[in-house]
């Protein structure tokens, strides 16, 4: 059983950033693809962002597409979420997730991931 580990998120003013990370705990990444979910307080839990490991490609949900980025360290064996501009919008709990995704649909689909982080609260204060 793999237990991905996130670490990075906290309290930030808006227009503020933060570095989310996400590694697995003793064992490399499932699958193909390493996502970024988000859940806020009576809401359901949104994809954020995705990076496929063949290629690096990269998929970013059009709401933080300008401020969020995904990138992978392969030495560290980490997926970061690097979070600029944030807005109180942003506010919730971040997943990560690892999975095998057979389409760009899929990436973007919580059902896609097999192993899930414990999530990490961002709060952006206004």
């Amino acid at each position: 059983q793999i237990q991905l580990v996130e670490s990075g998120g906290g309290l930030v003013q808006a227009g503020g950033s933060l570095r989310l990370s996400c590694a697995p705990s003793g064992r490399t990444f499932s699958g193909n693809a390493v996502g970024w979910f988000r859940q806020a307080p009576g809401k359901e839990r949104e994809f954020v962002a995705a990076i496929i490991w063949i290629g690096s490609t990269t998929y970013t949900t059009d709401s933080v597409k300008s401020r969020f980025t995904i990138s992978r360290d392969n030495a560290k064996n980490t997926v970061y979420l690097q979070m600029n501009s944030l807005k109180p919008e942003d506010t919730a709990v971040y997943y990560c997730a690892a999975g095998y995704a057979a389409t760009t649909t899929h990436t973007m689909d919580v059902r896609t991931y097999d192993f899930w982080g414990q999530g990490t609260q961002v709060t952006v204060s206004s």
